[in-house]
């Protein structure tokens, strides 16, 4: 009885922070890794490596990195903003490492998938990189199953 006089309201939601090379980046890397729409540990555990390796952060600073990202990704604007972002603050030679960081996420559970597989090629493709460069990443990473 009392619920229904006192509705409990739904929390506020914090804003979203404006996205930056590190929120964009993890963001695309939990977008590739919820493409077949699982969210396996392994994947997980594979960006928080990528994002620790990436930006020079520990363990626990990752992790925070990621739960940050998890929620930009859930509630920001498609591919397309993030990949512009990287690219207007990335080098070349580092969007290419980028792509081979989100094949290692996309082949974390040892499983292909084709819905990874396509969000992988649309985020490489927006990321500018050339299709020889695409084809190493994939090669590279396909070769290690």
């Amino acid at each position: 009885m009392l619920e229904r006089l006192f509705p409990r309201r739904a929390p506020a939601r914090k804003p979203l922070p404006q996205p930056n090379a590190q929120l964009a980046l993890g963001a695309l890397l939990v977008r590739v890794a919820l493409a077949n729409k699982q969210y396996l540990a392994a994947e997980v555990a594979q960006i928080d490596k990528t994002l620790a390796a990436t930006f020079g952060l520990g363990p626990i600073e990752a992790a925070k990195l990621r739960a940050e990202c998890e929620a930009l990704e859930r509630d920001a604007p498609g591919t397309p903003e993030f990949t512009r972002i990287l690219r207007e603050e990335i080098a070349y030679e580092d969007r290419k490492t980028l792509g081979h960081a989100m094949w290692a996420v996309a082949m974390a559970d040892g499983h292909r998938d084709e819905d990874e597989e396509v969000q992988l090629l649309a985020i490489e493709t927006a990321l500018g990189l050339s299709n020889e460069d695409i084809a190493a990443a994939r090669k590279n990473a396909l070769g290690q199953l």
